[in-house]
């Protein structure tokens, strides 16, 4: 997008966007990061699955067990942000009880912020690993921990690494704060989520970001990364003192306001 154009259309998309969607920062990053949920949780119900089971889904060899996956019912599940709808994995002779969300149990506010954690880039298979287990506590086998997170990389994977919109007429950039637990460690780490107003006025989570510092050169590399998932152009970015954010953003996108 040429300079001249986006000055023609800055100051209309900015009416719009404020009058017809009116963005809160931190109460549209909750509302954004519910859509994160729901595929994350059904991943990990489907590595439950796995683990009931005993082999994965696309698994051609002569079972052990006569019963099978017999498709999937509907649950919605409350978060802090708002209810999310999931679809929860079933068996044949209804003996799968999945430990994160019990047949009964709807509330999972208490886990989200591990589940953002598993989002946030710089997480190794093994951090993963860890958190997952971290969300199980030590009532599951190492086996389950281990063909849940065989099912949750590739969401993540895909999710991290997905193709972005070409141009952005707002950018938000806000933090929370999120323990992790490493080993016999627990840290607390920031977790840094940008959220993008589409020209159209949809609104997205670029992604998420586990940060241990506040550099200029790290939210080049963080911007740089956006920029390769193919965005070209954004018009305004709205952030709350972080250090470093302005002049590495406008390092990848010199035009940004």
């Amino acid at each position: 997008m040429t300079q001249s154009k986006r000055d023609q259309k800055s100051a209309e998309l900015v009416k719009q966007i404020l009058e017809n969607y009116q963005p809160e920062t931190v109460e549209d990053m909750q509302n954004a990061l519910k859509d994160i949920f729901g595929p994350m949780f059904e991943a990990m119900l489907k590595g439950e699955m796995v683990n009931h089971l005993g082999y994965e889904s696309n698994d051609k060899e002569e079972k052990e067990t006569e019963n099978r996956r017999n498709g999937y019912g509907k649950k919605t599940i409350k978060t802090s942000s708002g209810e999310v709808n999931i679809k929860v994995p079933r068996d044949r002779d209804g003996s799968f009880n999945p430990e994160l969300i019990p047949k009964r149990k709807k509330d999972v506010s208490a886990i989200e912020n591990k589940v953002i954690s598993m989002y946030a880039r710089g997480m190794s298979q093994r951090d993963i690993s860890s958190t997952i287990e971290d969300i199980y506590g030590f009532s599951v086998s190492h086996e389950m921990v281990s063909d849940i997170t065989d099912q949750v990389l590739p969401e993540l994977d895909e999710w991290q690494t997905r193709p972005l919109s070409n141009c952005y007429a707002f950018v938000f950039v806000d933090c929370m704060y999120t323990t992790i637990r490493n080993e016999y460690e627990t840290r607390k780490y920031a977790v840094y989520t940008i959220l993008g107003y589409t020209i159209e006025g949809h609104k997205e989570i670029l992604g998420l970001w586990l940060n241990e510092t506040e550099s200029k050169h790290k939210w080049m590399q963080i911007f740089d990364e956006i920029k390769a998932r193919g965005v070209e152009d954004i018009f305004f970015i709205s952030m709350d003192g972080v250090s470093g954010l302005e002049e590495g953003a406008r390092a990848i996108f010199p035009d940004i306001i």
